[in-house]
Order: C-alpha cells, then structure tokens, then sequence
C-alpha cells in the first residue's frame, strides 16, 4: 500500500514538470556552423573596399555592394522580430503538419539567385534605418553576436513554434536558417557585382 501511494505521489509530481523539447546537440552545431560561416563569408568579401566600390552599381536597377549590406542588416532584424515574437507565444505544434520543407531546403532555397525576388517596401535599401555599408555591417555583427549565444544557450522549444511566411509555414529554428541563407544570398549578390566588367579597381597603396 506504501508503495502504492509513493508511485502516485511521483506521477503526481512529475506531471507538474513541463517537458522539454530543446535543440539537439546536433541542431545547435548546424545552426552555429552556418551563422559563423555565412558572417564569415560577408565580412571577408567587403574587407578594404572603397568607397566607389561600395557604392558601384552595375545597372540603374541593381543594387551596389552598400545597398546589398544595407539590405541584409535590415532583413536580418526583421527576420528576428518575426522569429522571437513566435517564440513568445504559446507553441502550436498542431501546425507542424503544415511545414512542407525541410532544414536543407530552406536553405538551399533561399541561397538560390536563379530566381529574383523583389523584397517588401520596408526592406528596400533606400527605406532602411541604416544609411552605409559601415553602419549596416556593425549592426549586423551586434546581432549576430547576439543570435549565436541565443542558439548556444536557448531551452526554447523552437520546433514547435511556427511562422508563416509567404511560401508556406516554418519553424522557429528554420527561421534561423533561413537569417543565414539569406546572408549568403545577398553575399553571392555582391560577389556578382565585383564580377562586372564595370566595377572599379582597388586603388593602389
């Protein structure tokens, strides 16, 4: 009989502890890997660009290095206001059945240049609160910064809190990816304007 109602009195207990649906080891590395990375990736390719360089547009309407850093600082806190407010809410698991893509493919497609999309008003260079590629480019290294100790240390359940975006529903942990994804797009985006016959040569020390 004791035992009984020692076992009753452990589920009892137990079932007032909330189970916990943290990153996996494995989840965490991924996401960390490809912030750094794609950080990595930006920050090397603008390093000792002038200011004709970074200003250089190959067409009137193409976006100059400048405005490609511009852009991708102002999406970046976007993409994070979106991501945390989801966070905040109460997670919605129900809505997983809705996600119809994988880790590997969000990337992927985001990373994609063989389509062109054009962005939201809001995201525009010319909107930003950020008005040079030096202004952007701290910004974005601040948050970051920020977003990789958030990854290292969360016990959010990030899978189970959803976002819908315009191409369909993703989790909260996608959404990082996606940050990352987005990073390396507009950076191969400025690879292809240094590739223009155009584009003005480094100055001679």
């Amino acid at each position: 009989m004791k035992k009984m109602l020692f076992i009753a009195i452990a589920l009892a207990t137990l079932s007032f502890i909330p189970a916990t649906n943290e990153l996996s080891k494995k989840e965490r590395k991924g996401a960390l890997q490809l912030l750094k990375s794609t950080e990595k990736d930006l920050t090397s390719v603008l390093k000792g660009l002038d200011e004709a360089q970074l200003k250089y547009k190959p067409a009137p309407d193409r976006w100059s290095i400048e405005e490609c850093v511009i852009h991708i600082a102002t999406t970046e806190d976007m993409l994070w206001q979106m991501t945390d407010a989801a966070i905040k809410q109460p997670a919605n698991p129900d809505k997983r059945a809705e996600i119809k893509v994988t880790d590997e493919q969000i990337v992927k497609m985001v990373e994609d240049r063989s389509e062109k999309r054009k962005t939201f008003t809001n995201l525009q260079p010319e909107n930003s609160k950020y008005k040079t590629a030096a202004e952007a480019l701290e910004a974005f290294k601040t948050s970051r910064a920020n977003l990789e100790n958030y990854i290292k240390s969360t016990s959010d359940d990030l899978r189970n809190h959803v976002v819908a975006l315009q191409f369909g529903q993703v989790d909260s942990y996608q959404m990082i990816l996606f940050m990352a994804g987005h990073t390396n797009r507009h950076t191969n985006q400025i690879k292809e304007v240094m590739a223009d016959a155009g584009y003005p040569k480094a100055k001679a020390n």
